[in-house]
């Protein structure tokens, strides 16, 4: 692991926003370091309002696609909404259908099926849509680079509005309307939506012809907030605001849907992290296992009863995932040390039989070994197709478009994307990809770094420092969760590797004469030796609560120590 501290600020920034906020120093230097130098931007940051929120009509397109919805429904022509098989295309497609549902009855929705017809906008999708009477498809995560899908789809006059967040190519789609805050035409305040987010900024314009205010919207915002967190965008800006709200609701008054799940899990309050690892991979399951369209099912659902069929179903399909993904990833290990790849710049594997569900969550399990770009490929249907992930610091996206002459088709972002391509270019796919990353990488970029907000000492760990770290939240990119480094620690003589094989790290620590504080070191249980003997060492960790048979008491959360 690589320890980089951040910049501290000037001494001066820091008094004074101190003195601005009535706060310590401490809590200065942490906005400062997230961009925040006045009591206006505090307030934004820790009191998000609504009424924060951009105006739909400034992104491209906006009032087009909200005059051609309008004039669908004047003239009562069927209305597709067509999504990913994500989570941020099924939770898009259960907010739009759900919401012109509200009031319109002619809506259908469509998630196209990821083995059959694979990532984005389809042939099929659009013949479903013809042989079925639907003039407008709504495509959603989706549709910015489906230049001849949706000149086909015009063929048989049937029109697209495109809401995505995905990079554009250099031409875009011939849609009605192209709603993308990432094309280079656009004006829009914040490009950092995703699918469902933009979807939202839809949703906001159509209800503001109809005389809607945002907080008869808010409603939707349980969905915006999952997708916000589970597409790995930004929570800065506009996105803070629309997973603020949204976890709020998640928590006071969820849909039926993501009710029938919290109820599984127990869980009584969610963080974004919980959405993230609870609630998202469930209704990802659905679309790796069996069919995206079981999640709209039960996003959309409104009678508890089915909810909860809808959510034992889905619950298997996450418990059949889980066990796929871990075969899988062993499988791809063993194949890397079978072909000596140890030492490579990329990790690129294949086996025809593995599962296109879950290689987007091995190609992320790999990463946590070998940590380099890496790609998992598999047999789909006569063309391989392969989930990209990739490290912090390196562009995935760039390095595939340097590949391109032996590609079909590929799309994403910075450090997750997909592709397709034919059996016969894998090969020199495979050593193409590992030249370009090799030539490209900055070599410490191999490493996997913790980046530290600053140093502190024991002394500083407070109750008040906890409720104030709180009020940070929602975390994610752009926003993460504060990490400390303290040096000097002693442990009290209580060290022990816990858990299965003693896989995980448990101390109580001092410095100097500070009081006792204990720590959890998840995955740290083979650093038990630096700790034991009294011996001083350097921590980096985030704080956290420990609750323990109804007492609550502050922890640290080691990320590594030396």
């Amino acid at each position: 692991m690589r320890w980089t501290i951040k910049a501290k600020p000037e001494q001066r920034q820091i008094e004074e926003l101190a003195h601005a906020l009535k706060v310590d120093r401490l809590v200065a230097e942490l906005l400062l370091q997230r961009g925040i130098t006045n009591y206006k931007e505090a307030k934004k940051f820790f009191r998000p309002q609504l009424s924060d929120l951009h105006d739909p009509f400034l992104m491209k397109d906006m009032d087009i696609a909200v005059a051609r919805i309008e004039q669908a429904i004047k003239n009562n022509e069927n209305i597709l909404v067509f999504g990913d098989y994500d989570v941020d295309g099924t939770t898009a497609v259960a907010l739009m259908s759900s919401y012109l549902l509200s009031f319109y009855p002619n809506v259908a929705t469509y998630i196209p099926d990821r083995y059959e017809e694979g990532y984005g906008v389809s042939y099929k999708g659009i013949d479903f849509a013809e042989d079925n009477g639907f003039s407008l498809i709504i495509a959603l995560d989706c549709g910015v680079k489906a230049i001849d899908k949706v000149a086909y789809a015009k063929e048989k006059h049937v029109d697209f509005i495109i809401c995505d967040h995905h990079r554009p190519g250099k031409d875009l789609p011939n849609a009605v309307a192209v709603l993308d805050p990432k094309r280079e035409d656009c004006q829009y305040p914040y490009d950092e939506l995703c699918g469902c987010g933009v979807g939202f900024k839809l949703i906001q314009a159509l209800g503001s012809h109809r005389g809607e205010t945002i907080d008869d919207l808010v409603y939707y915002l349980d969905l915006v907030a999952t997708a916000i967190g589970a597409d790995i965008v930004p929570i800065t800006g506009e996105n803070r605001t629309l997973a603020f709200y949204g976890l709020k609701v998640i928590n006071q008054q969820p849909r039926i849907g993501f009710k029938a799940i919290i109820d599984q899990v127990k869980k009584e309050s969610l963080t974004i992290t919980d959405v993230v690892f609870i609630i998202a991979p469930r209704i990802n399951a659905a679309g790796r296992m069996k069919h995206g369209q079981h999640a709209v099912n039960l996003l959309t659902e409104t009678n508890m009863d089915q909810a909860r069929i809808f959510a034992a179903e889905i619950e298997k399909f996450n418990t059949d995932r889980r066990g796929l993904d871990q075969e899988i990833t062993q499988e791809a290990l063993v194949q890397i040390a079978e072909n000596k790849e140890q030492e490579r710049f990329t990790s690129v594997v294949y086996k025809e039989t593995w599962h296109k569900g879950v290689i987007g969550i091995v190609a992320s399990r790999l990463t946590e070994t070998y940590y380099r770009p890496t790609l998992v490929f598999t047999k789909s249907g006569d063309k391989l197709a392969a989930s990209a992930r990739s490290v912090k610091g390196f562009d995935v996206y760039n390095a595939l478009e340097s590949c391109s002459d032996c590609i079909e088709q590929f799309g994403g972002h910075k450090y997750a994307a997909g592709l397709t391509l034919l059996e016969e270019q894998f090969e020199a796919f495979k050593s193409q990809f590992e030249k370009v990353v090799k030539e490209t990488i900055e070599p410490q970029l191999l490493t996997p770094e913790i980046t530290v907000d600053t140093k502190i000492t024991l002394q500083d760990i407070t109750p008040k420092l906890m409720r104030i770290l709180k009020q940070f939240a929602p975390f994610g990119p752009g926003n993460m969760a504060p990490v400390f480094m303290s040096e000097n620690l002693i442990d009290t003589g209580y060290a022990k590797g816990v858990g299965q094989d003693g896989a995980h790290l448990k101390v109580q620590v001092i410095q100097g004469n500070s009081q006792k504080i204990g720590g959890i070191g998840f995955n740290l249980g083979d650093k038990l030796s630096l700790v034991t003997g009294k011996k001083p060492f350097d921590a980096v960790f985030s704080i956290d609560e420990n609750e323990w048979q109804g007492n609550i008491s502050l922890q640290l959360k080691l990320k590594d120590i030396k």
